[in-house]
């Protein structure tokens, strides 16, 4: 026979109501020590992650070429870095552009950069002296560089910057590496000096002297089997290096270019301004930056690769496109 089931009390007595008094009382409790948190945590602060830095030497790297030393205007230690890593700099307000570091990682009493003058980016750049103060951001890494007992290195002109400390890190750790090096003539081409040191592991190869490499075969040549190939260059040296590299046994290939990447099965389509009501038509082989520049002055932009977002632009629907890479009839909020 089963026996009855006695009802739960609520009105005071019994254990049932006991429990609950007592998950009344932890409610209140926990609600009271709530508010004293609360009110004792301390406010949010927004993060400023600009770094000032005060230029603390200048000296020609090559011809047309700049090497700046820069320094935390308080002296304090700067973030670490990789290899690969680059910056932002804004050399005056409303004007960035990234540069790769090329000093020693081990080093953060100071950051170095090379900035060929090309363009008004490096003019800024080349305008300052010792004792200018610049607003950077960073470091970045969108050019890795991985572990490997051998390595190929291949660099045109100023595209030595982020090679150089891959190199220095190479030798350090005792990896079998190369290290071909082009450019226009050996004037152009900086940091020689400190190349020097590797003897014949380093290639200079200036077009003066060897001519304009006909293919990324040639570049290619003595690379230690399987072993990653790290370049930085001109489009179509690297362009070059990547086809030839697929057709051997070559590792993989790793690369940063320091110029816009080509427009390749490029279709036109159009930008609408939702504010001034413009319609923008964008060819097939131009970018919606290009466009917006000529019509609308003062567009912040940087790396034109679309991993800096310096130029994102907001749309009617809240996000947030690149215009530099976007390549999709858009509705900006402009």
């Amino acid at each position: 026979m089963t026996p009855p089931t006695r009802p739960l009390r609520l009105d005071g007595s019994g254990r049932t109501d006991r429990a609950m008094a007592a998950l009344t009382g932890v409610v209140a409790l926990y609600r009271r020590l709530s508010g004293v948190s609360g009110r004792r945590r301390p406010p949010v602060v927004a993060v400023d992650r600009d770094l000032p830095l005060v230029v603390d030497e200048v000296r020609t790297e090559a011809d047309g070429v700049a090497g700046l030393r820069l320094v935390h205007e308080r002296g304090e230690p700067l973030p670490r870095w990789r290899p690969g890593a680059h910056i932002d700099l804004s050399p005056r307000p409303g004007l960035v552009r990234q540069y790769s570091l090329c000093g020693d990682p081990d080093d953060r009493s100071a950051y170095r950069v090379g900035v060929r003058l090309l363009g008004e980016g490096s003019t800024a750049v080349h305008a300052l002296k010792k004792g200018a103060r610049i607003t950077a951001r960073g470091p970045r890494n969108a050019f890795p560089f991985v572990a490997s007992p051998a390595y190929l290195f291949i660099a045109g002109g100023i595209g030595i910057t982020p090679i150089l400390p891959m190199v220095r890190q190479a030798a350090a750790a005792g990896a079998d590496w190369r290290l071909v090096y082009t450019g226009r003539d050996e004037a152009s081409m900086p940091f020689q000096e400190e190349l020097s040191e590797f003897g014949d592991r380093v290639w200079i190869r200036p077009d003066t002297d060897y001519g304009i490499p006909a293919s990324g075969a040639e570049l290619l040549e003595g690379a230690p089997e399987g072993a990653p190939i790290y370049c930085c260059g001109p489009v179509p040296m690297i362009v070059g290096v990547r086809t030839d590299a697929a057709l051997r046994a070559s590792g993989p290939v790793f690369f940063e270019r320091f110029s816009t990447p080509p427009i390749v099965g490029g279709k036109p389509f159009r930008v609408e301004l939702a504010r001034s009501g413009r319609i923008l038509d964008v060819p097939a082989d131009r970018t919606t930056l290009d466009v917006l520049r000529e019509t609308v002055p003062g567009i912040a932009y940087s790396c034109r690769q679309g991993f800096c977002g310096t130029c994102e632009l907001p749309t009617v629907t809240g996000d947030r496109v690149r215009v530099c890479v976007e390549r999709e009839p858009v509705t900006l909020d402009l």
